[in-house]
């Protein structure tokens, strides 16, 4: 299959490109590289070192024999969209062209404004040029179970039957995002399902939880195919940061309880969702949804994992409580169905003693490069303002 996919030199958009591409699909990476600029304006770094994009598609055509090609574009940019669709001409499109940050959607307004405008206009732009040049392609997006929030119910897969006053309908799931990244979700699933409605689109939005891991079979070819370790405050997820403090010698930081639950997946199984959602495709006119999660834990449970590892290799990891910078409920009922991909063949890699005993191995081989002073949270709800501003996100004229 000719499979674009839009963000394809990020943390989960390059891995996904290698592993389509060894399947033997026909590979078109889109990416503005704006995630790599972050870094650079923040002093932020991956624990993995990365190479560029023309090294990392180089060392893969020299290891696989197989090309990737790619494209510098911003899915803000239409013409340059346009273009991309109609000389690629995709089979499948994987969207994950998004700011993906909670923390930083919450800056300030700047921030705001940026992920909003970047998220919903650029997934516009996207629906835009599939009704234009690709009407038959399948767009698979990437959402987010932070989209559901924590309803005191059980989390249906995109849809809840009602019966309300002697009357029934299935209807979208109700959303509680808690966060401005998390609502740009949102409009992305409300736009994609008009559009899937009134255009005839066929499209798989995939709520995922929270994302471990570093390394697929492709990725450990070589380093130089490495994809990204996040640990700072802004991407770096809970996991990626309590493996990386119990390397420094920092205490965890633990916001709140501890008691907020989550859904989580092994990055291994994220890419292999997405190549069984493209291998079933949605009919045209189908907007359907899969919850893409095989677990889920607390922070504290998390933590505790991590500590307990750490102490067979030698560390003393201890937990600090952090008073929440967030706007979250603490005390919550959590329960998330995700039945669909396992019925598509999913077999789930799940959060073993091994996974986090690898990560913390990894953590202690790059310890010299870890900076403990970007973990710590400065960036607060509640505050219009925070303290991360050196990033100036451009903003559409």
């Amino acid at each position: 299959m000719r499979i674009l996919i839009l963000g394809g030199d990020g943390y989960l958009g390059w891995p996904q490109a290698l592993y389509l591409s060894a399947q033997g699909h026909d590979i078109t990476i889109f990416d503005n590289l704006s995630r790599r600029l972050f870094d650079l304006e923040r002093g932020f770094n991956s624990l993995t070192p990365l190479q560029t994009l023309h090294e990392r598609i180089a060392t893969w055509q020299t290891i696989s024999g197989r090309q990737i090609h790619f494209r510098i574009g911003d899915v803000m940019d239409y013409e340059a969209l346009a273009a991309t669709f109609q000389a690629v001409q995709p089979d499948a499109v994987v969207h994950f062209a998004e700011q993906r940050s909670a923390p930083y959607s919450m800056i300030d307004r700047k921030h705001a404004v940026f992920t909003q405008t970047n998220n919903v206009v650029g997934t516009l732009n996207v629906l835009y040029a599939l009704k234009e040049f690709a009407p038959t392609c399948h767009l698979v997006k990437l959402g987010t179970m932070g989209e559901y929030g924590t309803p005191n119910i059980d989390i249906e897969e995109g849809f809840i039957e009602i019966h309300h006053k002697g009357r029934s309908d299935i209807l979208p799931f109700p959303k509680q995002p808690n966060s401005f990244y998390h609502l740009s979700k949102v409009h992305d699933s409300h736009n994609i399902m008009f559009c899937c409605n009134i255009w005839g689109l066929r499209a798989t939005d995939l709520n995922q939880g929270i994302v471990y891991g570093f390394e697929t079979e492709e990725t450990a070819l070589d380093p130089r195919l490495a994809t990204r370790f996040d640990y700072d405050q802004i991407y770096g997820t809970a996991l990626n940061r309590f493996c990386v403090q119990a390397v420094a010698g920092s205490p965890l930081t633990v916001y709140g309880t501890g008691q907020q639950t989550r859904g989580y997946i092994n990055l291994m199984d994220t890419i292999r969702c997405i190549e069984l959602a493209i291998l079933s495709p949605a009919k045209e006119g189908e907007y359907r949804v899969f919850n893409q999660m095989t677990e889920q834990f607390s922070l504290l449970e998390l933590a505790e994992k991590v500590i307990e590892q750490s102490s067979h290799l030698g560390l003393e990891a201890q937990i600090k409580y952090f008073a929440n910078p967030r706007v979250e409920k603490e005390q919550h009922y959590y329960n998330a169905t995700h039945t669909r991909l396992l019925e598509l063949g999913l077999e789930p890699h799940l959060l073993t003693e091994d996974v986090i005993a690898s990560m913390l191995t990894f953590a202690i081989a790059q310890r010299n490069a870890i900076n403990p002073q970007v973990i710590l949270p400065t960036v607060n709800w509640r505050a219009a303002q925070n303290t991360v501003t050196s990033h100036e996100p451009k903003l559409p004229q």
